[in-house]
């Protein structure tokens, strides 16, 4: 039995930060990966849909020729081109990731998938291997909610969606969250017609009220039907298409499309692991247990990424693992000082931070907020792009930003700004008197909090 001195199970965005400063220990290292080299955000996520955002937005200017000045016909949209593009920039990626591992003489990447024989020892294929430190990096999967006849039928999830080779005629999305609206936005620019069911009665159902209404007033402005307050009931087939029976205001209605895409939640990939022979907890919705260490209830197994349950985004994962290496190489860094940070790419985007204004009330705040239209910034004017607006959230007693949401022209890079500012702890006097590149979107922010106002 070969014995490593690291186990790192799963080759996703956690990997390659633990791999960084492990490597130049020369320490023996094991990545076990059973998929593809790079895991979702590489393979099914960030890297191929925001490909995919960029040729849809490209399109979609085209459209807007007569607001620019120039004459344009109807765009005609190249769709296997648009894949070509899309698997251009993901198996790159992925494939660099697997070349520099296979490449670094104290790694061993072993194309199987793995389980716990106990504590320690991995079965991995027909082999046994044992690691004196394991690191779990096993992500999430797409979980289908209880829909009668969702069995009967070819479901996508996101990575199935990505692999069809023929666009679809008409997209129904089963999830107003941030996978549904960002695919809703990009395959209706690209010509699809699309439907989304959400179950609740707003889309994106964390945020405040005000940003999940400008971002379904945006979509439904370019052409996307969004149904919230419906539940879907049952689902068939109909020749070559899908029929989706809902329930809505009390009424059932049958909606056909070509396909189906269900984004509407997902679940760590834990159940063939084997966790009960290494006596690793799991919670009740079977995310590993982990503490601010990332450390499992066993000794000298980690757990990082989307499968502790502590973060569903690459920068959390990466995070993961800077954590955990901080920690072994004998710093303090730890989960419970993050501030939670994410971006919704549709086109505004949305860039989040911190609390939410509900979240603030609910945790017993007292806050001050200020919004400000992008329809005021003169540089969202020249460029044409006004829709959406910022919005700060300030705690009342220590003049400290809570959160931020930016939805508008950069608001993903914008609200990076907002996360250093709430780290470093800048009060918004100390924030309001620093000088900002003019003309920028993000110079406006800090005349955001001129119209700061108590919240009774």
């Amino acid at each position: 039995m070969n014995t490593y001195d690291h186990i790192i199970v799963g080759s996703g965005q956690a990997t390659g930060t633990l791999l960084g400063k492990l490597i130049p220990t020369g320490d023996s290292i094991a990545v076990i990966e059973g998929g593809k080299v790079g895991g979702s955000c590489v393979n099914y996520g960030c890297t191929p849909t925001k490909t995919m955002v960029a040729c849809a937005r490209a399109v979609q200017m085209s459209r807007r020729g007569d607001f620019f000045g120039f004459k344009n016909s109807e765009p005609i949209v190249d769709y296997d081109r648009v894949r070509e593009r899309m698997n251009e920039v993901r198996n790159a990626s992925s494939n660099g990731l697997a070349g520099w591992i296979e490449s670094t003489e104290n790694i061993d990447l072993i194309r199987e998938w793995a389980s716990f024989e106990s504590s320690h020892v991995l079965n991995v294929g027909a082999q046994q291997i044992e690691g004196k430190k394991i690191y779990i990096n096993v992500g999430t999967s797409p979980a289908a909610p209880p829909i009668d006849g969702i069995d009967n039928v070819s479901w996508l999830d996101s990575a199935g969606l990505l692999d069809l080779e023929k666009q679809p005629e008409h997209l129904l999305i089963i999830g107003g969250g941030y996978i549904g609206m960002e695919f809703a936005q990009v395959y209706n620019r690209l010509g699809t017609e699309v439907t989304i069911i959400q179950r609740g009665s707003q889309v994106m159902p964390q945020e405040d009220q005000d940003v999940s209404l400008a971002i379904q007033e945006i979509l439904e402005g370019e052409g996307v039907n969004i149904l919230c307050g419906a539940s879907a009931k049952s689902v068939s087939k109909e020749n070559n298409g899908i029929i989706l029976t809902i329930e809505k205001d009390g009424l059932e209605k049958e909606i056909v499309g070509s396909h189906l895409l269900v984004a509407a939640g997902r679940k760590p990939n834990t159940h063939n692991l084997g966790l009960d022979k290494a006596g690793i907890k799991t919670n009740a919705r079977g995310f590993i247990e982990v503490n601010t260490h990332c450390q499992t209830n066993v000794k000298d197994v980690f757990a990082v990424g989307d499968v502790n349950g502590h973060g569903a985004f690459t920068h959390t994962a990466v995070n993961d693992g800077e954590i955990v290496l901080d920690y072994l190489f004998g710093g303090n860094r730890n989960l419970s000082k993050r501030i939670p940070i994410y971006g919704l790419f549709t086109d505004p985007p949305l860039g989040r931070v911190g609390m939410t204004e509900k979240e603030a009330l609910s945790k017993g705040y007292r806050i001050m907020k200020a919004t400000k239209a992008m329809s005021t910034i003169s540089r969202a004017k020249e460029m044409g792009e006004t829709q959406g607006f910022a919005k700060l959230i300030v705690d009342a007693e220590t003049d400290l930003i809570l959160g931020g949401s930016i939805l508008g022209p950069g608001g993903d890079e914008i609200i990076n700004m907002f996360a250093a500012i709430m780290h470093s702890h800048i009060p918004c006097k100390s924030y309001r008197e620093v000088v900002l590149v003019h003309p920028t979107v993000s110079e406006l922010m800090p005349y955001v909090l001129d119209g700061l106002q108590l919240v009774e």
